[in-house]
């Protein structure tokens, strides 16, 4: 039977997915068999070479885009496509606004062989919004290649500058106007154009939003076609990011969001790309790898030219990070980050084989909370340093919104059932109680002390304020240097990544929330530095040296 793999680190959606062996994972039922049909009896290609063929990328999303359940319902409401610059997502978006106007998109009834055959939509009013005109040109400009004369003729097309009228009353029109303006129509598909640029003080939030509710109205489907967003600057696209990651982490209910992204590796080099490593007569070793994530990140679009890409990104006049979100399409940390995406991303675990098995020696993390923050149990393994979260409570998936503190305890007391814990760093606020519990009945089974007189209580707010800088500084070190891995938990993930920095009077760098009342939890990330701290506690003692080898702290 075959496995169905993850998703590379450097994509997002199932696009990507395949089985063990080799073949893509697919819908087993979709309109966009039927619908690529009719692209080739209708459509021309944007180059004019002949019909309009999807890649096999573009034709893998088609399939996922316009996946139906066994009633016909589309599978997926709204849909994030993510891309490089240049990747061809306004073509996609032309080619859809067409065939949501004249094409078989919606279910019509299964065949005799049970596959989904769609029929056109009955007046459909399709929309191409953006916040400046320019923007909704990027798409329409690409009508005039794509509209062939069968196209126009069968379908009584009438095509003017800013709208396309059809015999069956359908229509396509570009949207750049005030949101109050937009408020009541019924739109069948709408296009978001370059969501990254979206903000609230050009009206680009008022008009998603109203958008969102027109669509809903008429049960119809939004698509956002955009580069890597900024991190911080709250574009519609980061809104759409983060929806999909509190999904993804099960902190969300899944409503029908299809988030499909392809970057570079996290390993491909830029600004580490010295002037004398660069040689004229050939590819240098950086270079080549650069190359190498720029070929990934471009995925079926060849039309790009890495040769060009590669002189924009090593120009000096352009900025690193923004060669990294253009062309990389990877989404830069802010600049008080305490970790960035890319560097994450690169210490990832890439087999089943390395992670955290019974009976592995391991130190653990525990900062608890009762109703507004999280809480948490993390991992670190004493022999690789391999982070894992073992499991966090999210305060408002409980009823009364407090942390089910028995169901932490038996968290607890499994997790020393099931691993052989030589120390724990466990945060006392809320939870002393507890905490001097596990002390008493594990006592035998912790080999060092969280700090000096306590087993596993460990006073954040107290004289270890210092103690949990330097180790916040020595775990990303191991980060940067890759000395470390960690089990890809996109809980886990999302914590370090709302990790900011906060330097301390000692000359050091700490971890802090974005502000005091910030929903972008750093609980998971606090758990992993205290279970880091600890073996790092247990690999200097006596304990941890005994074996007479050398001790090699990562």
């Amino acid at each position: 039977m075959k496995k169905l793999l993850p998703n590379d680190p450097w994509t997002e959606g199932p696009t990507w997915r395949r089985y063990d062996d080799g073949s893509w994972y697919l819908p087993e039922k979709s309109l966009a068999w039927g619908l690529v049909d009719w692209f080739v009896e209708y459509l021309r290609s944007p180059d004019g070479e002949g019909e309009f063929w999807p890649t096999q990328e573009q034709m893998r999303w088609l399939l996922w885009f316009y996946a139906v359940d066994d009633q016909g319902k589309y599978l997926y409401r709204q849909a994030t496509m993510r891309r490089q610059k240049g990747a061809g997502k306004d073509v996609i978006a032309a080619v859809l606004a067409l065939a949501e106007l004249c094409g078989p998109v919606a279910f019509s009834h299964f065949d005799e062989k049970g596959e989904p055959v769609g029929k056109q939509r009955f007046a459909p009013w399709v929309q191409l919004a953006a916040v400046t005109q320019e923007q909704t040109k990027n798409t329409s400009a690409l009508f005039p290649a794509l509209i062939t004369d069968k196209l126009k003729k069968e379908h009584r097309l009438e095509v003017c500058k800013t709208i396309i009228y059809s015999g069956t009353g359908g229509r396509i029109e570009s949207l750049t106007a005030s949101p109050y303006a937009a408020e009541g129509n019924r739109p069948t598909f709408s296009v978001l154009n370059e969501g990254q640029w979206w903000f609230d003080t050009n009206n680009g939030h008022d008009l998603a939003s109203v958008i969102q509710g027109n669509i809903t109205k008429t049960n119809g489907r939004l698509l956002n076609i955009c580069n890597a967003h900024i991190p911080g600057e709250n574009s519609v696209a980061e809104q759409d990011y983060d929806a999909y990651q509190l999904v993804k982490s099960g902190q969300a209910v899944d409503t029908g969001i299809l988030y499909d992204s392809l970057e570079a590796p996290a390993w491909t080099p830029i600004s580490e790309i010295p002037a004398k490593d660069v040689d004229p007569e050939g590819y240098s070793q950086g270079i080549k790898k650069l190359r190498e994530g720029l070929e990934i990140a471009r995925g079926d679009a060849t039309w790009l030219n890495i040769d060009s890409i590669v002189n924009n990104i090593l120009d000096v006049r352009t900025p690193v990070s923004e060669s990294r979100r253009r062309f990389l399409n990877q989404i830069n940390a802010s600049e008080d980050s305490w970790i960035a995406p890319k560097e994450w991303d690169a210490i990832a675990a890439t087999s089943d084989a390395l992670q955290l098995k019974p009976g592995d020696k391991i130190t653990l993390g525990f900062d608890g909370s009762v109703t507004n923050d999280w809480t948490a149990l993390v991992a670190c393994r004493v022999e690789d340093g391999f982070i894992s979260l073992i499991k966090a409570w999210n305060p408002e998936k409980y009823p009364g919104k407090e942390i089910p503190r028995e169901d932490v305890d038996a968290v607890v007391r499994s997790t020393f059932d099931t691993y052989d814990v030589v120390g724990m760093r466990a945060d006392v606020r809320f939870w002393e109680s507890y905490i001097d519990q596990w002390t008493r009945d594990f006592r035998r089974s912790i080999k060092i002390n969280a700090c000096p007189g306590k087993l596993l209580a460990y006073d954040m707010r107290g004289q270890n304020v210092k103690r949990v800088a330097l180790d916040c500084e020595a775990f990303l070190d191991a980060v940067l240097d890759e000395q470390i891995m960690h089990d890809n938990d996109p809980i886990l993930r999302r914590h370090i990544l709302n990790a900011k920095r906060a330097p301390t009077n000692w000359g050091t760098v700490s971890i802090r929330k974005a502000s005091k009342d910030s929903s972008q939890k750093i609980d998971a990330a606090v758990c992993a530095v205290l279970a880091y701290g600890s073996r790092r506690d247990y690999l200097t003692s006596k304990r941890g040296s005994r074996t007479g080898k050398a001790v090699i702290i990562q």
